[in-house]
């Protein structure tokens, strides 16, 4: 299945290829213990999510966003970090585009002479856009966006100090809502190459996690593994997962929607497939296959970057 691409027209959205994820199976995976079950009684209570970047949401998340909100119950989206990244000016700043007849842009030029180094003020407008919209996609009731600089991969007392800044945001919405559950990526999972270290602001919202449960400050929490769908194949993505989650269609179509957020040519509403020229492999491979990968924390968790 192939994510395709649309351009200023909102609707009537374009069906062409962009890129052809090979391999996929059917392969069906078996409900795993209890971690997936939304209860009548968590009905009245938020289910809060928190993407560190833009598309996170919607390359690993939306199913269980989706799945949370058919139970009725008020699904809140986070935002965690203003997602700086100048590799992405630097790929929307050259023409011809590096994905060639991919490339959702008009005839595949953009060369936007956005700004690559720190802050990439474009960048994150650009990928913020395309979290709103994909937000919109999912119908989640509210969206938080904490703009925390993402300083993950400074120095170690910069990291620290990112860990500590996110659990601040975290408590501070765990006292404002009261039983509410709490959605993190698996940080200590989230990496392309297992071989090779995680994703540092993946990691420091799975430390940050760690942390308000270690205190006792959060007790429903759920770690959501969105990097699987470029680390392994499909018949390996399911790797220890405490919840395989089998999206119904239904739900797939509007995952698929929010996908497409970061895979729409649009200036007039600020939309440069800025997602789509940062890792389209993951979002091609996240919308060919109907399923999400639930993890429990580990007991053997390690905190700090680069376990």
């Amino acid at each position: 299945m192939a994510v395709p691409h649309h351009g200023a027209v909102p609707t009537g959205l374009s069906r062409r290829s962009v890129l052809t994820a090979a391999g996929l199976t059917a392969a069906g995976v078996a409900f795993q213990g209890s971690l997936g079950a939304v209860s009548a009684a968590a009905a009245t209570t938020p289910a809060i999510f928190y993407s560190p970047h833009q598309d996170d949401e919607a390359i690993g998340m939306a199913g269980s966003i989706l799945e949370h909100k058919a139970a009725g119950r008020p699904v809140y989206l986070v935002l965690v970090s203003k997602g700086e990244n100048g590799g992405i000016a630097q790929n929307l700043n050259q023409t011809p585009c590096f994905l060639g007849d991919k490339c959702s842009a008009p005839g595949h030029y953009h060369e936007l002479g956005w700004q690559e180094t720190w802050p990439t003020p474009e960048v994150v407008s650009g990928r913020t856009s395309e979290f709103n919209v994909s937000a919109k996609a999912l119908g989640v009731d509210k969206v938080i966006n904490l703009k925390l600089s993402d300083t993950a991969y400074g120095t170690d007392g910069e990291y620290d100090a990112f860990v500590q800044q996110i659990m601040g945001k975290v408590r501070a919405l765990a006292q404002q809502y009261p039983g509410a559950s709490h959605k993190f990526t698996a940080g200590w999972l989230d990496t392309t190459d297992p071989t090779k270290p995680t994703n540092a602001t993946h990691k420091a919202c799975s430390d940050a996690a760690y942390w308000l449960m270690k205190n006792g400050e959060l007790k429903d929490v759920r770690f959501n593994h969105i990097y699987t769908y470029e680390a392994f194949s499909r018949d390996q993505r399911d790797r220890g997962a405490d919840y395989v989650l089998n999206i119904p269609s239904s739900h797939m179509t509007k995952k698929r929607a929010a996908i497409l957020a970061y895979n729409t040519w649009d200036p007039n509403r600020n939309l440069y497939t800025a997602g789509y020229h940062s890792v389209p492999t993951m979002l091609e491979e996240a919308y060919g296959d109907p399923r999400e990968f639930v993890y429990a924390l580990p007991s053997n968790y390690k905190p700090g970057r680069g376990n």
